[in-house]
């Protein structure tokens, strides 16, 4: 028995009160929340443990597109949607085109969707495709990794594909001298949305840095040759190993009428896939331009004839030095000494006697 508050649509506040120590929270009789000795929990007793900003994954939601929404994704390792990027080992035969796509589940716009352009049904070996997902280190201290308090991890998506049959995510540690857990999830149901959820526990061996680096980078394979398939699915944190990556996976691009979309992703300490936490668009647009960020600068710091120096500020840090491209120059070229910066601002030396300006682009991706 329990403390019970009770919202009663006919009385009001009404409360039925105990010794046990616990409290039941209910709307018209019905319990949708508990207080115990173990915490918050929700109606069936689970913990609730999601607060502001647990979400590690940044543009889950896909909804940045700084870049553009749509990519010929071959022999590149080419990054796509915000914080997302494709990549190929060993060049495979296969192409795919990948779009921001508006089939999306339910409470979501888009989805990343990965369509097979050029099949290749015979994968040699050494053959992998990915969609991966990396989180600087100093954004995950929180995990404790590398001690005895080291903290699970619950990564949840949802998931459609016309091709049913086992797929592989995969999660590595660059820090730790690659340690990496690999797991699998099943798509049932051609062509439905399905929610997926994949808990992982804390790894008390490897440490992740606390600075600006890749900390923990998320895989979902695509396809996968006999390298990556010729040992063990992990049940727990371990060395690196090519053959225990993508146990059973299916391969993606044996047909160009495959596809996979992949929406709503989230990575959140803890053992329970809460709701997708959804940010306003302006501040999700402003954690994805740490890492990309393109704009307009202008020039007309003159301190020569013919020579002038264009000056901007990033509206974001970026994580380290960006670098930067520049294109659309007006009034002149870009001097040959090209281009000063931090991680804050940058000058472009421009051959002009007036006033210019320059489209440019910094990238700062891990």
């Amino acid at each position: 028995m329990s403390t019970i508050i009770n919202a009663d649509t006919s009385n009001g506040l009404k409360l039925t009160s105990d010794t046990s120590g616990e409290i039941e929270l209910q709307s018209a009789g019905v319990t949708k929340a508990k207080i115990t000795s173990s915490g918050l929990q929700n109606a069936s007793g689970s913990a609730i443990t999601s607060q502001a900003g647990e979400n590690l994954i940044i543009n889950g939601n896909m909804a940045i597109a700084q870049r553009g929404t749509s990519f010929s994704a071959s022999t590149s390792t080419i990054y796509l949607l915000d914080r997302f990027l494709y990549i190929n080992v060993d060049s495979p035969d296969s192409v795919y085109t990948i779009t921001q796509d508006t089939d999306a589940p339910s409470g979501f716009a888009n989805s990343l969707k990965v369509d097979v352009a050029t099949a290749d049904a015979s994968l040699d070996a050494s053959d992998g495709t990915q969609i991966e997902h990396r989180i600087e280190g100093q954004n995950l201290q929180q995990l404790a990794f590398g001690t005895s308090d080291a903290k699970s991890l619950t990564l949840s998506f949802w998931v459609k594909s016309n091709k049913t049959g086992t797929y592989v995510v995969r999660l590595l540690q660059p820090d730790a001298s690659s340690r990496m857990i690999s797991q699998a999830y099943t798509i049932s149901s051609a062509n439905t949305w399905e929610k997926k959820t994949i808990t992982v526990s804390g790894d008390t061996s490897g440490v992740i840095n606390d600075d600006n680096g890749a900390g923990l980078n998320i895989t979902w394979w695509l396809s996968a040759g006999t390298d990556y398939q010729s040992g063990s699915m992990p049940t727990d944190w371990q060395s690196y190993s090519n053959g225990d990556s993508a146990v059973g996976q299916v391969n993606l691009a044996d047909s160009t009428s495959n596809y996979l979309n992949i929406a709503g992703v989230q990575l959140e300490t803890g053992t329970t896939a809460t709701p997708f936490e959804n940010l306003q668009y302006t501040t999700q647009l402003q954690l994805c331009q740490r890492y990309y960020e393109t704009g307009l600068a202008w020039g007309g710091s003159r301190y020569s004839d013919n020579f002038a120096i264009m000056q901007a500020a990033f509206k974001v840090t970026k994580r380290a030095n960006p670098t930067m491209t520049y294109t659309s120059v007006s009034g002149g070229t870009p001097a040959a000494n090209g281009v000063t910066i931090d991680s804050s601002t940058f000058y472009i030396p421009t051959t002009i006697s007036s006033v210019g300006s320059a489209t440019w682009v910094a990238v700062s991706e891990l």
